[in-house]
């Protein structure tokens, strides 16, 4: 066995160097098998030694140490919430004539006609399975297409936004004010996210609808042309022309919509000229309640 610090010969089985002393053999730590002093790993059973003769120690970064408010509150870091491009139907409802009632009227009352409209409002909504995202002011934001889609969703928002109209006036005068509602309706593509914290729609079809509802007259529902084509079998329109809307580079022509002249999707529907249903809205309002209560 040749010595690996002076280069003598020594002899097969030897400890100890016959020329400088050194160390010729080292046993594992872990199993006692000798082996050379230059060895990085046991050959019998692979453990890694130092110059030392032990075992190389394993290294283990410490955790990161944690403040109170960290250990108590969940962290939604590293997971990606799902996204996708949806196709949607965007409705804001607006009051008009609320701003004036408020005024010098008691802080209770304006809460309670408040939250009347907008339990009125949510349970219209879901009544045409959409969503109510958000309440603003005295605005409503609901959407139809997400979370669930429904191949009708733009019918169905239509139908909501005249229903809101029709409601909100025989709500006002059940509380001897006069209230009447605005509303707008966008339908297109927009990013949709699961998590409400930003809300589950965002970008431009959300603003284009605030804008549509801005422009619309009290008591009427403006839509914009997606809607309009994807719910005209069963929703009667008139053109409303083209309207400047802020933010908008070009103009944007809007239809109004009148009346449902239709079951889902066009079915029942009559061949001939129909007039509009006029002086019973009373009479209407209490049939279609009795109509959704059962």
């Amino acid at each position: 066995m040749r010595c690996p610090s002076c280069g003598v010969e020594n002899r097969q089985g030897g400890k100890f160097c016959l020329g400088c002393g050194s160390a010729l053999a080292r046993g594992c730590p872990s199993c006692g098998t000798a082996v050379p002093p230059h060895a990085s790993f046991c050959d019998e059973c692979g453990t890694a030694l130092t110059s030392s003769g032990l075992p190389t120690p394993v290294t283990v970064d410490p955790a990161p140490a944690l403040t109170p408010s960290e250990v108590a509150r969940p962290t939604h870091e590293g997971l990606s919430f799902a996204s996708e491009l949806r196709h949607v139907s965007v409705l804001f409802c607006d009051l008009v004539g609320f701003t004036p009632f408020s005024e010098g009227r008691d802080p209770e009352e304006v809460r309670e006609v408040l939250s009347g409209y907008f339990d009125l409002s949510r349970a219209i909504v879901s009544r045409y399975g959409g969503v109510v995202e958000k309440f603003v002011g005295d605005a409503v934001m609901a959407l139809w297409g997400a979370p669930v889609a429904m191949e009708d969703d733009a019918e169905r928002a239509v139908r909501a936004g005249l229903e809101l109209v029709s409601a909100v006036a025989s709500y006002g005068k059940g509380h001897g004010i006069s209230l009447s509602a605005r509303v707008g309706i966008v339908t297109g593509e927009a990013a949709t996210t699961e998590t409400t914290e930003e809300g589950l729609v965002i970008g431009d079809r959300v603003n284009t609808a605030a804008r549509i509802q801005s422009v619309a007259p009290p008591a009427c529902c403006y839509v914009d042309e997606a809607t309009r084509s994807a719910s005209a079998a069963a929703i009667a329109y008139m053109d409303a022309g083209e309207h400047e809307l802020k933010g908008k580079a070009l103009p944007l022509r809007l239809f109004r919509a009148t009346r449902v002249v239709a079951a889902t999707a066009g079915s029942q529907r009559s061949g001939v000229i129909e007039a509009p249903f006029l002086g019973r809205d009373h009479e209407l309002r209490l049939v279609k309640e009795l109509f959704h209560a059962s």
